[in-house]
């Protein structure tokens, strides 16, 4: 008996130990039910989805939504872009859908950090003096400016060339990147030359959509675009100055020349193509084929004269399809049933706007000429109809 005692004694003292000794490498894991089960914020990690967030909530198209989310793979919850939102509709004032429209130019704004990135900017606006209502402004047009660190002297810099604040938005539906660009790089001395050309730099931007490219070039290469304007004839206090450097800006050398090249070829002489470009540079910006087209649609089908078209070199913009052939058959169906008494000048139809031009030639002859109305639209349209021309 004092044997079995000490045996159940000794055999309980290995029991008790065991449990206090390391777990061996090779033993099974131990398994918690409980744990296998997701919690309530993985569960929602695991339902949450970009794109259907992003249509439910910022208001994007299924398309618009598609392409923006390949961006914001890495997005596996809800809680930073809702931050982020509820900071621009609450403490902002910014309208729905000019959130969706800056997710849409800028999907990762929607992870900005609001504590850390996009509080301390908008501070720093409110320190230039702008208001709530303008900064929720530049939102939807400048969205990733907000994590740049050259925001604040980007806008003092530019409203100071631009002269006010709604001319500085005009700007930036053409360049957003204005607000992010290292002024010191480009823009302070391209600005600085465009003074020495006596140029003023708030009609420079806003002169065309490609104006600003005149800030962001590199130097060397402006002052050889301003040369090649000067080449062309057309002096730096020119009014159609800047138009034309925002042009040439944009174009190359060699794509120039093949453009009048083909002016040439097509009956211009070297003083016509002056001439145009002097009154018209937008000419330099077309393509071959449209410049073609519409020349052999003037010449040929109009009939008009080189000289004719050198003093209106406008005609050579103007759409073929949409606006020069649809008026160009009206006005012969109406000659031909004697509807107009006097000739009419030519550039004068086609300068004319297109509901003025429809008062004028389509609803005041429709009666007349029933079906008007419709041929003149299907044939802006470009579509092809059985009616009267």
């Amino acid at each position: 008996m004092v044997v079995v005692s000490h045996l159940r004694a000794a055999l309980s003292r290995i029991v008790r130990s065991r449990s206090r000794l390391p777990a061996s490498p090779y033993a099974p894991p131990l398994v918690f039910p409980h744990r296998l089960l997701p919690s309530s914020a993985a569960a929602a990690a695991d339902s949450f989805s970009v794109k259907d967030y992003l249509v439910s909530r910022c208001g994007l198209t299924q398309a618009q939504a598609l392409k923006a989310a390949a961006r914001l793979s890495h997005l596996r919850s809800r809680a930073k872009p809702e931050a982020l939102l509820t900071y621009l509709e609450s403490t902002l004032g910014v309208p729905a859908a000019d959130v969706g429209r800056a997710v849409v130019i800028d999907p990762s704004f929607l992870c900005s950090n609001v504590e850390r990135t996009l509080a301390p900017r908008v501070a720093e606006l409110r320190g230039l003096g702008l208001s709530r209502d303008e900064i929720a402004r530049l939102v939807p047009l400048a969205p990733n400016s907000f994590r740049s660190k050259f925001l604040r002297g980007n806008v003092e810099f530019w409203l100071a060339q631009f002269g006010s604040f709604d001319r500085l938005l005009h700007v930036l539906r053409w360049c957003s990147g204005l607000l992010t660009m290292d002024l010191d790089k480009t823009a302070r001395p391209n600005v600085a030359f465009l003074r020495q050309c006596g140029l003023d730099i708030s009609k420079v931007a806003c002169t065309t959509r490609f104006s600003t490219r005149l800030f962001t070039m590199n130097l060397e290469l402006f002052k050889e675009t301003v040369q090649r304007v000067e080449e062309l004839g057309i002096d730096c206090g020119a009014r159609m100055f800047r138009h034309a450097l925002a042009i040439v800006a944009l174009t190359g050398k060699e794509v120039v020349a093949r453009r009048i090249q083909l002016l040439h070829s097509v009956g211009f002489s070297k003083d016509d193509v002056l001439a145009m470009v002097r009154k018209q540079p937008l000419v330099l910006g077309m393509s071959e084929k449209k410049l073609q087209g519409n020349m052999d649609f003037l010449v040929r089908d109009v009939g008009l004269e080189i000289p004719y078209i050198v003093r209106r070199p406008a005609l050579l913009m103007y759409s073929v399809e949409r606006r020069l052939l649809p008026r160009h058959s009206l006005l012969k169906v109406l000659k031909a049933k004697e509807l107009l008494k006097n000739d009419l000048d030519y550039y004068v139809t086609a300068s004319l706007g297109e509901k003025i031009f429809v008062e004028k030639f389509v609803h005041r002859f429709e009666k007349q000429v029933p079906g008007l109305i419709d041929d003149h639209a299907s044939k802006c349209l470009g579509k092809v109809t059985n009616g009267i021309a």
